[in-house]
């Protein structure tokens, strides 16, 4: 995510304003608003964008239609696509040229789900939750069968319908590699570590950002009394706090430090002075940024 907003914000400094974003570059509030600031303009199809604009294709990941309309209109693009999520595209366009049914683990009009879903629409059934599994026909029991999955699930909601899949389908393959994105799952491990211990569980990000929410979830099912999503500070209930002894605090995996720390300075304020850092993992994996923005090489 962070490779993402960095895409943006180069193409800012070497191209200059207006930079166009197909979708949210992330799905955070604050930083889309404070990109906007800066002359990004956010569109929801590359056709709303000039002819010949650079235009950066968000963290999501494209379907290979959409690529295709921007190459139509000469716009200078940018792929700002998760690596994780280009790594589940190219198992999508694997498995199909391989002759399998793709069954695809995910929330219905997600982006991310709309992109993997484009490299191979014809033999990709998507499973949302379930009842997803439920309506599956019952012809796939003759095809070749892969699961992939959208990287942000929970991974506990995940294996469930997995298994549910392997209940109806005991021939479905497992794809070669997990697809749920490492600092999605760090973030809910280190949320199963201190859930049991708190009263209240805030989770800093935004209502659409699948990840944040799962975080919820994760949260009230590892046995915080209570847990809440919020974009800023300022969106905590002080009747929240009543009664509440030890708060935990995490955040979604596109969520900017700074919105951490004014939760962190609002609960201090209200004498939950006594901070304790709990690390269950350390991310060093890095992201090269689009070619046309990386620095150039001295020869």
């Amino acid at each position: 995510m962070d490779r993402a907003v960095e895409t943006v914000e180069k193409a800012l400094e070497k191209y200059g304003a207006p930079i166009y974003v197909r979708k949210q570059i992330v799905h955070n509030r604050y930083v889309v608003e404070s990109l906007a600031e800066r002359g990004v303009i956010f569109v929801d199809e590359a056709s709303e964008a000039p002819e010949g604009a650079h235009l950066v294709f968000s963290a999501h990941g494209i379907a290979p239609t959409v690529r295709a309309e921007a190459k139509n209109r000469n716009q200078i693009t940018l792929d700002a696509t998760c690596p994780l999520v280009t790594k589940v595209h190219k198992e999508a366009q694997r498995f199909h040229r391989d002759g399998y049914h793709i069954l695809l683990v995910g929330h219905e009009g997600h982006e991310e789900v709309e992109g993997t879903a484009g490299e191979a629409p014809e033999v990709t059934h998507l499973v949302d939750g379930l009842d997803g599994v439920a309506a599956l026909p019952d012809w796939l029991q003759d095809e070749k069968l892969i699961w992939l999955s959208q990287t942000t699930l929970s991974v506990d909601e995940t294996m469930v319908i997995v298994n549910a899949l392997r209940e109806r389908f005991p021939h479905l393959e497992n794809p070669p590699s997990d697809d749920i994105c490492y600092a999605t799952q760090n973030r809910q491990g280190s949320v199963k570590a201190i859930a049991p211990k708190c009263d209240l569980m805030i989770v800093v990000g935004s209502k659409n950002s699948s990840n944040s929410v799962r975080l919820v979830e994760v949260a009230l099912e590892a046995g915080s009394k209570d847990a809440h999503l919020v974009d800023f500070a300022k969106e905590i209930q002080e009747e929240w706090l009543d009664g509440v002894t030890t708060v935990g605090v995490t955040c979604g995996a596109s969520v900017p430090e700074l919105l951490v720390r004014e939760v962190l300075e609002f609960l201090d304020e209200r004498g939950y002075s006594d901070v304790e850092q709990v690390t269950t993992s350390t991310e060093t994996i890095t992201f090269a940024l689009p070619r046309d923005l990386r620095p150039a090489r001295v020869k």
